[in-house]
């Protein structure tokens, strides 16, 4: 059986050899509450497939124009089986009360490294930002060695900025690029630690400078904000 939580998920569970991240454009917040009302009918209608798929949640853009999928398997051959006998017909009865979505991008990752601050504990995350880095090839030791260095400026950064509660770090499978899943107390105070003196989260700092202009980086973060609108796990 397929059961609803309202737990934002465990990021670093050992058991998840595949997580994947994947985008979706609806258009309208009207759309987006729509289509997450859709995928939860959708879901709660049908058995939880067996094939290895240990939660699935869905996150709505703050400037409502799509959603970001966040599903934890197994390893990468149980989402195979599930493309090939069970993906289809969800998405088809999605798109049947939801016309028009258009499905951007799917990132096939393995979980590095997680992060928490002091503030984290007992804390529910009100806002998600993805923070999206590509290289200009693949390369697994740059792909950690980048992810190091940000552990390194954040171990040293003078004043850590309030509200940041964890950053959980993937590679992509392909080797060339890094997400950030950072959980924050609240949208605004990310805000205002992006706009706080520095580029970025980060002070205006030596090590920071280094993470920057890591060799190879394409482009500095692309940065979005979510809200955690649906959790879906096994009954």
């Amino acid at each position: 059986m397929t059961s609803r939580t309202h737990h934002h998920p465990v990021l670093d569970r050992p058991e998840v050899g595949a997580p994947f991240f994947s985008t979706w454009q609806v258009g309208t917040p009207e759309r987006q509450r729509r289509t997450v009302e859709a995928i939860a009918d959708t879901w709660e209608r049908r058995p939880w497939p067996p094939e290895g798929l240990l939660g699935y949640y869905v996150y709505t853009a703050e400037d409502g124009s799509g959603l970001l999928h966040y599903s934890q398997w197994a390893d990468e051959q149980a989402y195979e089986a599930y493309v090939r006998t069970r993906r289809s017909e969800r998405n088809d009865a999605v798109d049947t009360a939801v016309q028009g979505i258009e499905r951007q991008w799917l990132g096939r990752y393995r979980h590095y490294r997680s992060l928490e601050s002091g503030e984290r504990a007992g804390r529910v995350p009100g806002c998600v930002v993805i923070v999206d880095i590509e290289f200009d090839g693949p390369d697994p030791d740059r792909q950690r060695g980048w992810v190091d260095a940000v552990e390194e400026a954040l171990a040293a950064e003078p004043h850590p900025r309030p509200g940041g509660l964890s950053a959980h770090f993937h590679l992509s499978t392909d080797g060339t690029r890094v997400l950030n899943y950072a959980e924050w107390e609240s949208a605004q105070q990310h805000i205002d630690a992006l706009a706080a003196p520095g580029d970025g989260v980060g002070s205006p700092s030596e090590l920071w400078q280094r993470v920057q202009t890591w060799p190879g980086l394409t482009k500095n973060g692309s940065v979005m904000r979510y809200e955690y609108a649906l959790g879906l796990v096994p009954h």
